[in-house]
C-alpha cells in the first residue's frame, strides 16, 4: 500500500488549509484512514481518523475546527482545516489501517504563521 499526501503549506492565523491522500494498491474494503501530526520536539499524535463506513475520531485540540471526509471509491481522504493555530504547525502524515496493518505516507509540512 502507498500513500501520497498533498495540500499542505503555509497559512494564517485563522486560515484555512485542505490535505488529500491518495492510497493504492491492494486495501481492504473495511479500513481507517486519516491523519497524524508531529510538531518539532514531540511527539507523533493522531488528528483524525475515519472509518471506511463513517466513524470519525478527532483529537480534542481540533475538534469543531478540523473535518476529516472520505472518497471511498477513490481510495481518498480528506482533512479541511480551518481556524488554523500556530500550535497547528507540524508535518502531518497521512495514515491507513487495512486489514491489520499501518501504513503511512511521506508526510507534508503545514506551517501556521502571520
Amino acid at each position: 500500500v502507498q500513500l501520497q499526501a498533498s495540500g499542505g503549506g503555509l497559512a494564517q492565523p485563522g486560515g484555512s488549509l485542505r490535505l488529500s491522500c491518495a492510497a493504492s494498491g491492494t486495501i481492504f474494503s473495511y479500513n481507517t484512514m486519516g491523519w497524524d501530526r508531529q510538531a518539532p520536539g514531540k511527539e507523533r499524535e493522531l488528528v483524525a481518523r475515519m472509518s471506511s463506513n463513517g466513524v470519525t475520531n478527532y483529537a480534542d485540540s481540533v475538534k469543531g475546527r478540523f473535518t476529516i471526509s472520505r472518497d471511498n471509491a477513490m481510495n481518498m481522504v480528506y482533512l479541511q482545516m480551518n481556524s488554523l493555530e500556530p500550535e497547528d504547525t507540524a508535518v502531518y502524515y497521512c495514515n491507513i489501517r487495512s486489514a491489520g496493518y499501518d501504513y503511512w505516507g511521506q508526510g507534508t509540512q503545514v506551517t501556521v504563521s502571520s
